[in-house]
């Protein structure tokens, strides 16, 4: 990549990599890629805008990372944690035809607005996966079903090149590396730790409970979660603990 190249070029070209990747999974697990389906067309059309309107600049983010895009979100949309209404409100792309799981965006875009609008947001971070292509596993009655990467070893073990070359590629997208946003507190932030561990990609970690869970198992405290996002979000990355990346 050019280290001349706005943030979103980066992006958009991380995308067409991704676009182009050719994964093979264990049997009883497939690979849901937006950038390649169906599809296409209408989602580069959407990432060329998103992008261009909030990362058409050089400055630094610090990084958010869930584990992997839901069947019915990221995996449709192209765009990490944005659902079918935002999306058409932000790039006047007519949607008509993604049906996206809400509760997950809906709950950030709750943060997003308390954290001073989408402008704000999207200058001070970058959002993605760990790993950035969507999974779905094959049930007993031939469905496909939501799946993480960390759900089966075997799968993980597939994956795990790949997770680590796609995060080396978007730490040249000017990533701030003082800290990273970790959504998914359990094996999702376990992961995650441990390949920093090895690859010293971030000095902190902070891991933070996922939206779904949020809003599926603890939504009579959603404000409590809100106000914890939040405060870690807000809190100068500056101020935390070297985690032990190499200097």
């Amino acid at each position: 990549m050019n280290d001349n190249q706005f943030t979103s070029q980066k992006i958009i070209e991380f995308d067409r990599f991704l676009s182009n990747i050719e994964l093979s999974v264990p049997d009883g697990f497939k690979i849901i890629n937006p950038f390649c389906g169906d599809s296409k067309e209408k989602i580069n059309q959407i990432i060329e805008i998103f992008y261009h309107k909030f990362y058409n600049d050089n400055k630094k983010r610090r990084m958010i990372l869930g584990s992997s895009p839901a069947r019915r979100g990221t995996a449709i949309t192209g765009i990490p944690y944005e659902d079918a209404q935002h999306l058409q409100n932000q790039t006047g792309i007519f949607i008509d035809d993604f049906y996206v799981n809400k509760s997950s965006s809906n709950f950030l875009y709750d943060v997003i607005d308390m954290y001073g609008g989408t402008d704000k947001f999207y200058n001070d971070f970058y959002v993605n996966f760990i790993c950035p292509l969507g999974i779905v596993r094959i049930n007993s009655k031939g469905r496909e079903v939501n799946c993480n990467y960390y759900e089966n070893k075997k799968l993980q073990e597939t994956l795990y090149d790949f997770i680590i070359q796609t995060l080396k590629m978007q730490m040249e997208f000017n990533i701030d590396r003082s800290v990273c946003y970790c959504i998914g507190s359990g094996e999702n932030y376990e992961f995650l730790k441990k390949i920093n561990e090895k690859y010293c990609f971030f000095d902190k970690i902070i891991p933070l409970e996922h939206p779904r869970f949020i809003m599926q198992y603890n939504s009579k405290n959603k404000e409590y979660y809100l106000n914890k996002y939040l405060s870690a979000l807000t809190k100068n990355a500056k101020e935390t603990k070297s985690y032990g990346r190499k200097k």
